[in-house]
């Protein structure tokens, strides 16, 4: 998910770079979206990941 931010950023800069305002806003927005995603399943991964080490594997 975090590739497909990045990548979205890329298209925003180049989109800028070229003048196509809308599409650099529309594509900025999608990698905020996707970056803003990734960070919460990153830390909701985090806390199951510390919740699972703190009990006694059977």
């Amino acid at each position: 998910m975090l590739y497909w931010a990045i990548v979205f950023f890329l298209v925003a800069i180049v989109a800028a770079v070229f003048g196509f305002g809308n599409i650099a806003a529309a594509a900025t927005g999608i990698a905020q979206v996707l970056f803003f995603i990734f960070i919460v399943l990153f830390i909701l991964s985090l806390i199951a990941g510390l919740a699972r080490r703190g009990r006694p594997v059977p």
